[in-house]
């Protein structure tokens, strides 16, 4: 019979820990432990129960849900209960991408253009600095 593989649980905590977006040093400061502890214990294959049970606590999870996480079943789980309400098609382009930008996206287009015509304009005269200094240099060799 074959044996199935080994979890291996400090992957788990890492992984839930990022999709929670959580920075280890957050984790670290709620454990009341340092980031480079956090770090071996996202290393570590095996952890006792007993290191376990704070860890899940602070994930806000169950200590056998962090054992036997797996990120297939969780996108499973987050695919099968997505459902949006939405009738509006705006909303539902937003929604289904979850992608709501933080900014006005036409503003930082406008933004972008401002900053390309200002190098733009700087590039020009550099070039019609380079022209004259050229010129001068002509006008130098042609006079000797």
């Amino acid at each position: 019979m074959a044996e199935t593989a080994k979890k291996h649980i400090g992957r788990n905590i890492a992984r839930i820990r990022e999709m929670r977006g959580m920075k280890q040093e957050t984790l670290a400061e709620i454990l009341g432990v340092s980031q480079q502890k956090i770090s071996l214990f996202e290393n570590a294959e095996e952890l006792e129960d007993t290191k376990l049970e704070p860890i899940a606590k602070a994930l806000e999870i169950s200590v056998e849900a962090l054992k036997n996480f797996s990120e297939d079943a969780f996108f499973n789980i987050i695919a099968n209960t997505y459902h949006n309400t939405s009738n509006d098609n705006s909303t539902l382009i937003a929604s289904s991408l979850n992608y709501y930008p933080t900014f006005n996206p036409v503003d930082k287009l406008l933004e972008s253009y401002e900053e390309n015509k200002k190098l733009y304009e700087r590039l020009l005269e550099s070039e019609k600095e380079k022209s004259r200094l050229i010129e001068e240099l002509i006008n130098k060799i042609t006079k000797a």
